[in-house]
């Protein structure tokens, strides 16, 4: 095993990964961080943890969506998937706001 020092939305993280599998995790970290560091930006979800949330139900839904035929979200176009994001992300919204109160 190596390690990998990394930044995501800034924040650095030392990783750990086998030999040989450096460039396939500094792939998905620059994916990840892209993912990240839109939702940021567009400015409607504040906090890194809720941030991640989002990013990992849209990395999630892209994976369904692509990994089985059978899978399911197969028999829905990528318009329709995005929405379903969005939906996701509305109904997150309004179950984790009350929570930004206690901070």
């Amino acid at each position: 095993m190596i390690q990998l020092n990394v930044t995501i939305m800034g924040q650095s993280y030392k990783l750990a990964c086998k030999e040989g599998e450096e460039a396939a995790l500094q792939e998905a970290v620059a994916y990840l961080d892209s993912k990240m560091c839109v939702i940021r930006d567009a400015g409607k979800i504040k906090g890194n943890d809720r941030i991640a949330v989002m990013a990992a139900l849209g990395i999630a839904a892209e994976l369904l969506a692509t990994k089985s035929p059978e899978g399911p979200l197969s028999d829905m176009t990528m318009s329709e998937v995005r929405q379903k994001i969005t939906a996701m992300h509305a109904v997150l919204d309004m179950a984790l706001t009350p929570q930004e109160n206690l901070f």
